[in-house]
């Protein structure tokens, strides 16, 4: 197969989007908060974690710890088994009581709404900061990689990389700063209702016809 030219990739990275934004025009963070702090929090909570099980974990934990102050003063062990069903709750438990420690004592208990300030907090990394200023303050610092993003991204042709940070990197060369938020948050949708990892709905999919593995997956059902 030819090599696609990068004028031809942005070109169609940016019909993917057009296509995305048809089928997607409002995607959302599945995760539920009602302010910066718990989206943070939330995202800390999803590391090797469903949003399912993260969501039925935050409304008694939101409801006992308020403020970034409450979570700074909580105790280790009682905090691990306030979140003990999401997994990884010892390192978990230590990053919020650190983090949230930060927030008080460094940005009056509000979370800061940069990349640098919030990559120097315990416990999060470039892609929770990327969806915490996407989600919370709608600033386009960067694309958010989950393994959804990652596979379809890879599916789509639009990288060869595998590292997260460098699949950011080749994605956000191919979209407008502008649609960075949407692209990722619809691409995550589209992994859950479409895209599956293991038996992707290709003959379903909204972008079969700009999808490299689509066409090859339809080629080998019709010669089956």
């Amino acid at each position: 197969m030819k090599k696609e030219t990068l004028s031809k990739k942005i070109k169609r990275t940016q019909a993917i989007e057009k296509a995305l934004h048809k089928a997607f025009p409002n995607p959302q963070i599945a995760l539920y908060y009602e302010n910066p702090l718990q989206l943070l929090i939330s995202v800390i909570l999803s590391a090797q974690c469903t949003d399912v099980r993260v969501n039925m974990v935050t409304p008694a934990l939101f409801k006992k710890y308020r403020t970034a102050k409450d979570f700074a003063e909580a105790g280790q062990s009682e905090l691990e088994i306030d979140i003990h069903s999401t997994g990884f709750y010892r390192n978990k438990a230590k990053n919020i009581i650190a983090c949230c420690r930060s927030l008080v004592e460094q940005h009056g208990g509000e979370v800061p709404a940069t990349m640098e300030e919030l990559q120097a907090l315990a416990g999060v990394g470039r892609k929770t900061a990327n969806c915490v200023l996407g989600g919370a303050f709608g600033i386009p610092s960067g694309i958010v990689v989950d393994t959804h993003v990652k596979r379809i991204a890879a599916r789509l042709a639009l990288t060869d990389e595998s590292d997260p940070e460098k699949v950011e990197a080749d994605l956000t060369k191919l979209l407008d700063k502008k649609d960075w938020i949407h692209f990722s948050n619809a691409l995550i949708l589209h992994g859950r209702k479409t895209c599956d990892a293991r038996k992707p709905l290709c003959n379903e999919c909204p972008l079969a016809s700009l999808c490299p593995s689509a066409v090859m997956t339809t080629t080998k059902r019709k010669n089956a």
